[in-house]
């Protein structure tokens, strides 16, 4: 039996969340009332998760549930975009179950909602934002970084929140203020790994907080930037047009997999369709042979500049 957990207030990805599991990373608000967009709370699922799932299968996804179980850390089920069940094993990493919580969990939420949950990072380029998208490993949280040294900010890092306004202008809502970034990329920066704590699951990767440079306020997004891996010497830029506008965002779409069998296929296609007429994709193939996030900021600002300057 699991006793009466002390729930604590958070902010993050543009819901008040009331949790049981402390989540350290999220920026902590004090309510007068009890009104929360999301309930995290412990209860055992053991029971439910024999009862559906397929032992073949570490997902159940029905249309306003889904279920999934993760090997000597726990159970989880994530309800019609307002609650989330941790049921952990015995023996389990609250780190961990926090990593679980905060990806697919909350990319589930968010789907939920009815808000698309991008797989990317998020940085904040003169009062709008610009996602961050590529395979694992492709350099997205490193690139944003690079931003982050030239001061400026963060706005997401992983799963990147937008939804539209009335005007079908695409919006960023602020994740919280922690990047994930390899040992790699903290030794080309300079950045001592000894100040950071390392992901459980991943020791070579490490959580960096970045409360001074992240932002609160929801912006508009103005651009999406493929980051993929080449093998020649040099950066190649080009522009993502037509219909594979399209399949770029579903494939970066955070586990995409969900969408056909949540039931949210026509919403996923009728958000792209009004997204891809706002905003401007581009794909950056980046050398493996050298570490180039700094030139990669430099050439993205640059064609920030020069859009601008053709606008005006």
């Amino acid at each position: 039996m699991i006793g009466i957990e002390k729930k604590t207030v958070y902010k993050a990805f543009g819901l008040t969340v009331s949790s049981e599991i402390p989540l350290p990373e999220l920026l902590h608000i004090n309510l007068e009332d009890d009104i929360t967009n999301l309930v995290i709370e412990k209860a055992d699922l053991l029971t439910l998760w024999t009862e559906h799932s397929d032992p073949n299968k570490d997902f159940v996804i029905k249309r306003d549930w889904i279920m999934f179980h993760v090997s000597e850390t726990a159970i989880f089920l994530i309800q019609s975009g307002s609650r989330i069940v941790v049921s952990p094993f015995n023996g389990a990493h609250e780190d961990e179950i926090r990593l679980y919580l905060l990806g697919t969990c909350m990319g589930a939420i968010l789907m939920q909602r009815k808000i698309l949950p991008i797989h990317g990072s998020a940085v904040a380029i003169d009062g709008k934002a610009y996602a961050i998208v590529g395979d694992s490993g492709a350099g997205k949280s490193t690139l944003a970084s690079a931003f982050l040294k030239k001061g400026y900010q963060l706005m997401s890092d992983d799963v990147i929140p937008v939804t539209l306004t009335n005007e079908n202008v695409p919006i960023v809502t602020p994740s919280y203020p922690q990047q994930k970034l390899w040992l790699e990329s903290l030794n080309h920066f300079e950045m001592d790994s000894n100040n950071f704590s390392p992901l459980i699951v991943r020791e070579d990767k490490f959580a960096v907080p970045v409360q001074n440079q992240f932002v609160t306020e929801p912006l508009p997004l103005a651009g999406v930037f493929e980051l993929v891996k080449g093998e020649n010497d040099e950066i190649e830029v080009k522009p993502i047009e037509h219909l594979q506008r399209f399949y770029t965002l579903y494939y970066h779409t955070y586990r995409n997999f969900f969408i056909q069998q949540s039931g949210l296929m026509d919403w996923h296609f009728d958000i792209s369709a009004k997204m891809i007429k706002k905003i401007d994709f581009y794909q950056l193939r980046r050398p493996i042979n050298r570490f180039t996030a700094p030139d990669l900021s430099e050439l993205i600002l640059n064609m920030l500049k020069m859009e601008e300057i053709g606008h005006d």
